[in-house]
């Protein structure tokens, strides 16, 4: 069943006009058991493509890295997005990534996931991800479930064999005025519970409207945003461009004109829907 578009914003700069966000609400009990499904042909392709070692990016913010102690480590580049907090499964086949993992299987079980594309690179702001449950399979591929930890930005390459290494930095949003952020992630919280009822009414899930419950469940609005950024799947461009914002109030506020253009685009689709219903199939 088709989903509905997020429309992003018109000050959103690392999106063209083409571009659309696509939500997933398939589970908003966020973070307990949201997760990113890999598709396997993604992970196929990605396979078959070395990333690109000399050519780091940051599309969203051109500051320097914050001074502090550089700590290495092991960088795994993805055609996809990791929040701090949400799941990602993965399975790894590739020799180097196995390496890497029987690395990591002795030291803390941490990497860094960095997005990456043939278009633009690899992001040098990306998110570590912690293995919390990992299987070994009969032909030395494992399987792994990963939760998003802190952030980070690369300051420089330690080494690109067997795979990545990095010095990297920590990222942390600086501290703004908490009753500004507490408003913007209830107008978010708001318009997402808004987009999901039209959502389901659009595809034909009437009774489902009425079950749209607390999407926050207690987060403060940092994680929250978060939240919210990892829901804009489809889209990884505009998601590394909220990953790497370092200002939880500009982060929500973008996140928040992408939902309202998503919801004035659902309204008029459910108008055209009542106005022609036969038109909606």
């Amino acid at each position: 069943m088709a989903l509905p578009q997020f429309l992003p914003s018109p000050s959103s700069s690392t999106l063209t006009p083409k571009h659309h966000l696509i939500p997933n609400y398939t589970n908003p009990t966020y973070p307990k058991s949201i997760s990113f499904t890999t598709p396997s042909r993604i992970l196929r392709r990605h396979r078959s493509r070395k990333p690109n070692t000399h050519h780091f990016r940051c599309s969203a913010s051109k500051k320097t890295p914050q001074k502090a102690a550089a700590e290495e480590l092991p960088l795994f580049p993805l055609p996809l997005v990791l929040f701090p907090g949400a799941i990602l499964p993965l399975q790894i086949f590739e020799f180097r990534y196995r390496i890497m993992m029987h690395t990591l299987l002795h030291t803390d079980l941490r990497f860094g996931v960095v997005y990456s594309d043939s278009a633009t690179g690899t992001a040098d702001v990306g998110c570590v991800a912690e293995v919390v449950k990992h299987e070994r399979l009969g032909d030395d591929r494992f399987f792994l479930i990963c939760k998003g930890q802190e952030r980070f930005r690369v300051t420089k390459l330690a080494r690109t064999k067997p795979y990545l290494v990095a010095d990297v930095a920590w990222l942390e949003d600086r501290p703004g005025e908490q009753d500004d952020v507490e408003a913007l992630a209830a107008e978010v919280e708001m318009y997402m519970k808004d987009v999901i009822r039209l959502s389901n009414r659009l595809n034909g899930k009437g009774k489902a409207e009425k079950e749209v419950g607390d999407l926050r469940r207690n987060q403060y609005p940092t994680p929250f945003s978060f939240f919210v950024g990892s829901t804009f799947e489809g889209a990884p461009r505009e998601q590394q461009a909220l990953l790497e914002l370092e200002d939880t109030a500009v982060r929500l506020k973008r996140e928040k004109e992408t939902l309202r253009n998503t919801l004035n685009y659902l309204t008029a689709a459910s108008a055209v829907k009542d106005v022609f219903p036969s038109s909606s199939s």
